[in-house]
């Protein structure tokens, strides 16, 4: 069950749990607050702890407020797409060929039937961000499992609007964002290091700071990295 409560102009979203320690949480793009909380705290409690956290909640929404965003995608000649950080322009080849994605130097070719619509279009090249996704993780799964001494069950790679990544500790499967392919290498590896070590520590309290300094220590320069890129432009839901 979710409270809302209302501080100093700011909508704040409390969920009670099973935990030990309060977790205040600012989400993109819009700046959403979320307070996960332990069970036996009283809302007042949580209140206070939130007014205590005002200013720097203030300004972490005006950070991700300011955040550059992509301008609506057309999927049309020329357009501008990115694989890994690296910028291409899309090419529409029409055939009557199955549907397929191919790099050619600086351009992402795609091919279509001739009068394939937008939304067709979309959907081929976010299979096709998918799929390099899924070459790339087996090889950082080799490389990440036997460091941090723990083996997932599975991994999911889909279109998210609100994450990056998530993980089901009791399932010990990562669901990544097909996203994730857009942004430079180290982003993706950063986030699946991040889902990994939730399923040793699954808050992201003291010791699970402690552990991704660990593991990877340039994890803060990731984050910012992924903060300061456009992201999407369209309104994410919750």
């Amino acid at each position: 069950m979710v409270t809302h409560l209302e501080i100093g102009g700011v909508s704040v979203d409390v969920v009670k749990k099973d935990i030990k320690n309060v977790h205040l949480s600012v989400h993109p793009p819009t700046g959403r607050i979320r307070i996960a909380a332990p069970s036996r705290l009283s809302i007042e409690t949580i209140r206070v702890f939130a007014i205590s956290k005002l200013k720097w909640i203030k300004l972490q929404q005006t950070k991700l407020q300011a955040q550059e965003r992509e301008t609506p995608r057309e999927y049309i000649e020329r357009e501008s797409h990115y694989l890994w950080g690296k910028r291409y322009l899309l090419s529409i080849a029409e055939s009557p060929q199955p549907p397929s994605v191919e790099l050619n130097h600086n351009r992402i070719v795609l091919h279509v039937r001739p009068h394939t619509s937008v939304q067709a279009r979309q959907i081929i090249l976010e299979e096709w961000y998918r799929e390099q996704i899924k070459r790339e993780v087996p090889r950082l799964l080799a490389k990440w499992e036997p460091i941090i001494g723990v083996k997932i069950g599975r991994y999911f790679i889909r279109r998210m609007k609100t994450k990056w990544g998530s993980c089901n500790v009791r399932s010990r499967s990562i669901l990544l964002n097909t996203d994730l392919a857009k942004k430079p290498h180290q982003c993706l590896e950063y986030i699946l290091v991040h889902e990994i070590v939730h399923l040793l520590e699954p808050t992201h309290s003291s010791r699970f700071v402690a552990l991704m300094d660990s593991f990877i220590p340039k994890w803060r320069s990731c984050r910012q990295l992924l903060n300061q890129l456009p992201v999407r432009h369209e309104s994410w839901e919750y």
